[in-house]
C-alpha cells in the first residue's frame, strides 16, 4: 500500500495554492480527482459566467449605441463564437497537465472513498495518509418537482453546452445563479422567465436591493415572478416544457423551450464514504469544521465549498490558506474571523461586504446607515450607467464598518476597498479622510458618510 504525507481529494480553487506547498516543502502528495480538475469556478462558475456575462453586455452596448451618439442600425449575436470563446477560457489542460507532473505527487484519476480514517480507495487501489484533506465541492440541487424526471431540464453546467440561443428560458430560482444566466440569455435574443418561490429575489439581500435589483432585470425585458411555487413540470410531444406555477392569484401554467434549474447546490460529501473514517456532517451533508478547517477526526480536513462554510471561489481559496497556516505552523488565519464579501455578476454589479441592514439590526448593536441611488454620483451619470443604489451600515459606538452594499457600475471591485478597513477595525472617519481619485464611482463613498443616521 501506497503512503502519503497528505491525500488531497478534489481539485477545487484552494489545490492550486496549497499543493504546490506541500510538495515544496517535501511533503509526497497523492491528488485525487474523479471529474473535471479545476472544481466548479473553472469548469462551470466564475470563468465561463463571467465570460458569457462580456458577451452578453457587449450586445447589450450595442443595442444601446444609440444613447451615446453611437448608430448601430443591426448587430446579430453569433452564439458559435460566443460559446467558442467562452470554453477557450475555461480550457484547463494546462493545471491538468501540471498537476500530473508535479514533483513528489502522485495524481489519481479516480473518485475517492474512505475505507478507513487513514485509508482511501481509488479505483482498485487503497492508498494511505497520515493528513486527509476533502475539497470535493458542492453540485446543482435536483428539487422534487411533480414530473421533473420526465423532462429535459438544465443545470449550471448543461446550459454551457448550449450551442443555440434558446427560444424562451425558464429558470426557477431567482438569486445568484439564475439572475446571471437569465440576463446573459436576454440579452443574447432569449426571451427569459424566472420563477421564485421568495416574495423577492435574492432572499438574502435587503428587500431594497432586491428592489433594485428586480428593476434591472425587468428594465431588461425579463419576466420575473415572485411568491411563484412551481407546482408541476411537463414535456409534451412538441418538446416544450410547461412549468404550472402557483401565485395567490392562481395557477398559470407557462411554456418554455428550455428550462433551468437553479435553486441551490448540494455537497459531493455522499460518495465519499465519511462514516468509514468517522467524520461527520450536518443534516444537509456539509462536512462541519472549526476555524482552521479540521473535521471531528482531527487530521481529516475539509476545505472550500464542501464545507459549507462558504459558497465562493475567494473563500475557497482563504479555506487553503487557513489550512496551510495551521498545518505548517507558518500563520494564524482562522475562517471565523472571515467578514463575508462577495459579489453578484448581474450588470450593473452587486458588491458585497459584512452585514446586511437585517442582519446588522438583529444584531443588537447601535446601527447608523445611509442609502443613496447610484444616481447621484458624477461618474455613473457620465457613463450612463445610473441604476443600482449604496447602502453602508456603522457601528456607532466602535466607528466601525459593519457591511456595505453596492449595486452599481464597478460595484464588483469597489467593494473591496473595504475590507482593510474591515479587517483593521478602523474607525469609517479614517476612511472619510482618505483622498480618492476623480472622477471616479467610488469617490462619492467617503462623502455619503456624512449622511449617517441612526437605524431602528
Amino acid at each position: 500500500m501506497l503512503h502519503y504525507d497528505v491525500i488531497w481529494i478534489g481539485t477545487g480553487q484552494a489545490t492550486g495554492t496549497v499543493v504546490p506547498r506541500l510538495t515544496a516543502a517535501g511533503k509526497r502528495v497523492a491528488i485525487i480527482e474523479g471529474g473535471k480538475v479545476g472544481g466548479s469556478c473553472v469548469n462551470y462558475g466564475c470563468t465561463p459566467t463571467k465570460t458569457l456575462v462580456a458577451s452578453a453586455r457587449a450586445a447589450h452596448m450595442a443595442e444601446r449605441g444609440p444613447d451615446f451618439g453611437i448608430e448601430i442600425p443591426e448587430y446579430s449575436v453569433n452564439m458559435g463564437t460566443v460559446m467558442a470563446r467562452m470554453n477557450a477560457m475555461r480550457d484547463n489542460t494546462g493545471m491538468e497537465q501540471w498537476l500530473r507532473t508535479m514533483d513528489n505527487a502522485d495524481f489519481y484519476a479516480e473518485y475517492a472513498e474512505f475505507v478507513t480514517d487513514h485509508e482511501v480507495r481509488v479505483g482498485d487501489e487503497t492508498i494511505s495518509g497520515d493528513t486527509i484533506v476533502i475539497h470535493t465541492g458542492t453540485r446543482p440541487l435536483k428539487v422534487p418537482i411533480a414530473g421533473i424526471d420526465d423532462v429535459d431540464w438544465l443545470d449550471n453546467a448543461g446550459l454551457l453546452d448550449l450551442d443555440a440561443v434558446p427560444e424562451h428560458l425558464v429558470i426557477v430560482g431567482g438569486s445568484y445563479i439564475g439572475l446571471e444566466f437569465g440576463q446573459i440569455f436576454r440579452r443574447l435574443g432569449a426571451r427569459v422567465t424566472v420563477i421564485e418561490a421568495a416574495d423577492q429575489l435574492m432572499p438574502r439581500e435587503d428587500a431594497d436591493v432586491a428592489e433594485a435589483a428586480e428593476q434591472i432585470l425587468t428594465d431588461g425585458g425579463i419576466d420575473v415572478r415572485t411568491s411563484a411555487k412551481v407546482a408541476a413540470v411537463a414535456q409534451p410531444a412538441s418538446g416544450a416544457v410547461e412549468v404550472t406555477v402557483e401565485t395567490a392569484d392562481g395557477t398559470e401554467v407557462i411554456e418554455g423551450s428550455h428550462l433551468l434549474l437553479a435553486v441551490g447546490r448540494v455537497p459531493n460529501s455522499d460518495r465519499l464514504g465519511l462514516d468509514n473514517a468517522g467524520v461527520e456532517t450536518n443534516e444537509r451533508g456539509y462536512i462541519g469544521v472549526n476555524g482552521v478547517l479540521q473535521t471531528n477526526v482531527d487530521h481529516i480536513y475539509a476545505v472550500g465549498d464542501v464545507n459549507g462554510r462558504g459558497a465562493f471561489t475567494h473563500t475557497s481559496v482563504n479555506d487553503g490558506e487557513t489550512f496551510w497556516d495551521h498545518y505548517s505552523g507558518e500563520g494564524d488565519r482562522n475562517i471565523d474571523d472571515r467578514i463575508p464579501i462577495y459579489a453578484m455578476y448581474i450588470d450593473p454589479p452587486l458588491g458585497r461586504i459584512g452585514m446586511s441592514e437585517r442582519e446588522a439590526l438583529a444584531s443588537g448593536r447601535n446601527v447608523l446607515g445611509v442609502t443613496r441611488p447610484m444616481s447621484s454620483i458624477s461618474r455613473a451619470r457620465e457613463k450612463d450607467e445610473t441604476a443600482g443604489l449604496v447602502k453602508i451600515l456603522v457601528d456607532a459606538d466602535t466607528e466601525q464598518f459593519l457591511g456595505v452594499t453596492i449595486l452599481g457600475v464597478g460595484g464588483d471591485e469597489i467593494i473591496n476597498i473595504f475590507a482593510p478597513y474591515m479587517y483593521a477595525e478602523q474607525s469609517y472617519k479614517t476612511f472619510r479622510k482618505a483622498v480618492y481619485t476623480h472622477p471616479t464611482v467610488g469617490e462619492l463613498l467617503p462623502w455619503f458618510l456624512d449622511g449617517l443616521e441612526p437605524l431602528d
